[in-house]
């Protein structure tokens, strides 16, 4: 299995603790073995609500902070425009063919609500990151069976990687 976890820290208001980023990295192999994908790369980014918020404002046109963003990379939008890519060598790959795309998570708004609903904070990022990747391979939630089934995954996942409430 080669799946990848690219991850940056853009926020200083909560540490983000190596530990943390190793049980990601195992939820990625985990929900990756799940949905039979073997292959690919996600980007993660860390931010607090005003980075969130800017992005949900400029990218899906909501004036609000939200949790968890994903955007894929992969996706057959009719309205996507397409990457061109020029190589200058003909041996040299698309660096994007093996990108799934970027989750964006607020620790800020994380921390909120693993407060809320009474479990860790560890808990919390692991769930938005599960939904998250989610996401970025064409699951939604749009009405109560998708959403029931996504949370059935996430939940399947996380109690494998020990992340219970």
């Amino acid at each position: 299995m080669n799946l990848q976890l690219d991850w940056n820290n853009e926020q200083s208001k909560i540490e983000i603790p190596e530990i943390w980023i190793d049980k990601l990295t195992e939820l990625l192999q985990l929900a990756g073995k799940a949905e039979g994908l073997a292959d690919g790369e996600v980007a993660l980014t860390f931010t607090d609500d005003e980075g969130i918020h800017a992005l949900n404002r400029d990218y899906r046109g909501i004036d609000r902070p939200t949790d968890v963003l994903s955007f894929a990379m992969q996706e057959d939008g009719t309205d996507e425009l397409d990457i061109i890519f020029e190589v200058e060598n003909e041996d040299e790959a698309d660096p994007l063919s093996g990108m799934l795309g970027d989750i964006i998570i607020s620790v800020e708004r994380a921390q909120l609500q693993s407060e809320e609903y009474g479990h860790s904070l560890e808990r919390e990022i692991g769930f938005l990151f599960v939904h998250g990747f989610l996401h970025l391979i064409g699951y939604d939630h749009q009405d109560e069976s998708s959403e029931a089934e996504m949370t059935s995954k996430q939940e399947a996942v996380l109690q494998q990687a020990g992340l219970t409430r």
